[in-house]
């Protein structure tokens, strides 16, 4: 699974009939072996801090790279399947608020092959670092890729 997002916050989510920490749904996974790739624009502020480091399989297991220019959000599942659209991993953008507090987004999820595959290119081209070297914005880069 790989997830590019610009902002990621400590977002709940529906799932399996409760309330529960999207970070734990991925702890989960991970434990299942599911490899997982996390790209996202900045450090994550407290909340999501303290409620990843509760789950211990998230240290180990899950592959994370920082790219402040990232404002893409796609998740990519099994390179079969992708979500790709404005929503942040957010609780506005897709976790549980209210019908009132929630962002107005807009996505689209395909199985298209050839749409997966632009989705999955783009994704690999930034983990990679194919834009590193000529990168105009290495002063926000804390960890660069390249």
């Amino acid at each position: 699974m790989w997830i590019g997002t610009a902002d990621i916050k400590d977002m709940h989510v529906s799932h399996k009939g409760r309330v529960t920490s999207f970070l734990s749904v991925l702890n989960d996974l991970c434990k299942k072996r599911v490899a997982i790739r996390l790209l996202h624009a900045r450090e994550p502020g407290p909340n999501f801090r303290k409620s990843f480091d509760k789950y211990p399989q998230l240290w180990e297991s899950m592959e994370r790279q920082l790219c402040p220019r990232v404002h893409f959000k796609h998740i990519i599942i099994d390179g079969k399947m992708a979500y790709s659209g404005s929503a942040n991993l957010t609780g506005a953008g897709l976790g549980i608020k209210g019908a009132n507090t929630r962002n107005f987004e807009s996505g689209i999820v395909t199985s298209d092959p050839a749409l997966v595959d632009l989705i999955m290119k783009q994704f690999d081209d930034v983990w990679m670092g194919k834009h590193c070297l000529k990168c105009q914005r290495k002063e926000y880069c804390g960890d660069p890729i390249r």
